[in-house]
């Protein structure tokens, strides 16, 4: 099929590089023109792996335009992926949507039939008016032209999108029309029935099942995709809660994590205490649907509640810092780890990043290292003194403390010896609870976990 994405970031393009993998015949338009120079020489602008292996591969056959209307002349199915930042109030931001709708409308074709996806993360009721929207831009050309709409919310985890992309647990599709679920139903037959060969980086998970797909109205796809957010953002928060008790009465979070999590209705995937969730989605969704929920008069206590505990997080981080050096004025502050997650570059919310804001409030000085997000981090960070270190054992020489914030692969195997070694005062504070306890303290190391 012939397929044009509109928006080439991180959904867009895991999701146009896959599809063009299968054999669709894809074009993703973009403006940013630093982005479009590295996507023509198949160069990924983001860390996501796999992603550039898969940019390079002979059968990833996906192109690149900054030329909206030349793309979607002749598609079969439009995708409309591109961001939906945070109004002040809370609610996602739909201006780009729509300009991208307007742009579509501006290229179709007279007398031709499309398929209009929304993939982008948006407020209940965005498919009715981006058909509005649609609608409006055609009737002003005087061309007929027959749309089909539809919303396919995206369920990609950062750094594993590519796997998720290719190995669904799912694909929701919310359509009005037969013609549009039909549309999708091919776009997506080789995931659905699992035909293709995979790529040599990315195998097939062993024992992994075929996929469902939910069709539905788009109210209800829109809804789906923040309930589960919503969903998971409350797990977390609620093993954070229960591991501020578990600090209290003496209990190991980790344990009460394990054991709650063999209960098949609860399940052990989100309930890993720590610094809390960031991101983009979890923090701009759950923000978006208590939005929805002020707009119809409906409060929301436990979204609101996964919210209040996750801030909470940053803050116990200082407690435990606190309570270990006292005074944090003047103190060198090593942290580990910068992006919200581990596998990519991303620190948009990050906790780490909040932390570090919070001990420069403090008065500490930080000394930083993360694998590949500190160029992001540096922006981020603009104006605050931090060091940036290229090794995690220059991030740990001099310090009081040391902060573990994002659970990178390569600091579960450190050498705590070393790091204690290096430290002026050898605090580690594991904001991530990949260390035991027994191996930092035989390394030399005051640990303080999280509701350990």
């Amino acid at each position: 099929m012939k397929v044009a994405v509109i928006g080439c970031g991180y959904v867009g393009l895991t999701t146009g590089a896959a599809l063009a993998y299968l054999g669709h015949e894809v074009i993703g338009v973009d403006k940013d023109e630093s982005k479009l120079d590295l996507l023509m020489k198949r160069e990924s602008p983001i860390h996501e792996q796999g992603l550039g292996e898969l940019l390079k591969d002979d059968d990833c056959g996906i192109t690149f335009t900054a030329d909206t209307a030349g793309a979607v002349a002749d598609a079969e199915v439009i995708m409309i992926a591109v961001g939906t930042p945070q109004k002040e109030n809370g609610e996602a931001n739909t201006y780009y949507v729509e300009e991208a709708a307007r742009e579509v409308a501006a290229g179709l074709k007279d007398g031709r039939s499309y398929t209009l996806v929304i993939k982008s993360t948006v407020p209940i009721g965005t498919n009715r008016r981006v058909a509005h929207v649609v609608r409006r831009a055609l009737a002003e050309r005087g061309i007929e032209v027959w749309v089909n709409f539809a919303s396919n919310p995206e369920f990609l985890r950062e750094g594993m999108a590519l796997r998720d992309t290719f190995y669904p647990d799912r694909i929701v599709v919310g359509a009005e029309s037969p013609e549009a679920v039909e549309a999708l139903r091919r776009l997506y037959r080789p995931f659905l029935e699992q035909t293709f060969e995979p790529p040599i980086f990315l195998p097939r998970p062993e024992g992994y099942g075929l996929p469902p797909l939910i069709t539905t109205d788009p109210t209800s796809a829109e809804m789906i995709k923040y309930a589960s957010n919503a969903f998971l953002a409350v797990k977390i928060s609620f093993i954070n809660e229960i591991a501020g008790l578990c600090d209290k009465v003496g209990a190991d979070v980790t344990e009460v994590a394990r054991g709650m999590g063999l209960d098949p209705r609860i399940g052990s995937r989100f309930l890993g205490a720590g610094l809390g969730w960031g991101g983009s989605c979890f923090p701009k969704d759950t923000a978006a649907l208590l939005a929805v929920g002020t707009e119809y008069g409906y409060t929301m206590p436990i979204v609101q509640a996964a919210r209040d505990v996750n801030a909470r997080q940053r803050l116990l981080i200082l407690e435990k810092l606190q309570a270990a050096l006292k005074v944090l004025r003047g103190r060198t502050i090593g942290v580990l780890g910068l992006s919200f997650k581990p596998n990519t570059d991303d620190v948009r919310e990050s906790p780490a990043l909040d932390v570090i804001r919070l001990l420069s409030e403090r008065g500490a000085h930080v000394q930083a290292h993360d694998p590949v997000a500190v160029p992001r981090a540096v922006e981020a960070l603009k104006g605050l003194e931090v060091e940036f270190k290229e090794s995690p054992y220059e991030a740990a020489a001099g310090a009081d403390a040391l902060i573990l914030a994002t659970e990178w692969d390569e600091y579960r195997y450190l050498d705590l010896k070393e790091l204690a070694r290096r430290m002026r005062n050898p605090v580690l504070v594991d904001g991530r609870n990949i260390y035991r306890r027994e191996e930092a303290e035989d390394a030399g190391l005051t640990y303080m976990g999280v509701g350990r």
